[in-house]
């Protein structure tokens, strides 16, 4: 509202299920542009771009719980070509009413480094989001850490299932409410398998969707592991190949970890 107040061009997308709330309405009171994808299906993405110049994204909901109770995770990169990706992402939805299956694959920077480091951008469902994830996973030399809100991909799980078959140390944390409410989530599938996966200790939300391969490749996002997330919603994912930036969510998996119960 202040920086409306102050001349800056303020455009949000909302999911449908939002675009009544107190704050959306607050703000299209205020004459702020705010449209949802009106669809059942989920606008499920949390990013923001400023000024061309910068990018945040994560699992991060903008929203009370979100930031106070859940455990989440946002990064922010200062990236003009990756501010160009992302800000394509929200005109396919604000200019062009484009969701879900019908969005192009059209990121001008799919591949692109900043300060050296590599970043790969995948958005969903138009870029095949799993079949990277899976390579990725498929590649791990050494360790497979993961946070999931909701996991319920075969794919994914099969993947895990034989990285530890061949020696390689996989651990993970799920969602607790997610374990007790979705239909076909893979805790037990991996835990009967001898995996060492737990169920968070938060008594309000885990929601992290974060994988780390080998101690220096990050995948986050708002992207869960989930048909729904491939198929239908609307997602974005992060590749980041980096050690310094590994340690940090790391650091946070093995908090999140040791709270969970085993």
């Amino acid at each position: 509202l202040d920086a409306h107040r102050h001349g800056v061009a303020v455009r949000l997308v909302v999911d449908s299920e939002t675009y009544n709330d107190e704050v959306p309405e607050r703000l299209r009171s205020a004459g702020i542009a705010v449209i949802s994808d009106r669809r059942q299906e989920l606008m499920h993405n949390k990013f923001t771009v400023l000024d061309g110049q910068e990018v945040w994204t994560g699992s991060l909901n903008l929203s009370t719980g979100g930031t106070y109770s859940d455990y989440n995770n946002l990064v922010r990169i200062r990236s003009t070509r990756l501010a160009q990706d992302y800000t394509a992402e929200f005109e396919e939805m604000f200019i062009n009413d484009s969701f879900g299956p019908g969005s192009p694959a059209n990121t001008p920077h799919p591949q692109l480094s900043v300060d050296s480091i590599p970043l790969e951008v995948y958005f969903s469902p138009d870029d095949g989001v799993l079949r990277r994830i899976l390579e990725l996973v498929n590649g791990a030399q050494q360790s497979v850490d993961f946070m999931a809100y909701s996991f319920t991909s075969d794919e994914l799980a099969q993947a895990l299932l034989e990285r530890a078959a061949a020696g390689i140390d996989v651990k993970g944390v799920f969602e607790a409410d997610q374990y007790i409410s979705n239909v076909g989530t893979e805790f037990d599938t991996l835990l009967t398998a001898g995996l060492d996966v737990r169920l968070d200790g938060n008594p309000n939300h885990m929601h992290h969707k974060v994988i780390v391969i080998d101690e220096h490749i990050v995948l986050t996002g708002s992207y869960n592991f989930s048909a729904n997330a491939e198929e239908r919603n609307d997602e974005n994912l992060l590749v980041i190949d980096d050690p310094a930036l590994a340690r940090l969510y790391l650091t946070e998996f093995n908090r999140v970890f040791t709270l969970a119960s085993p």
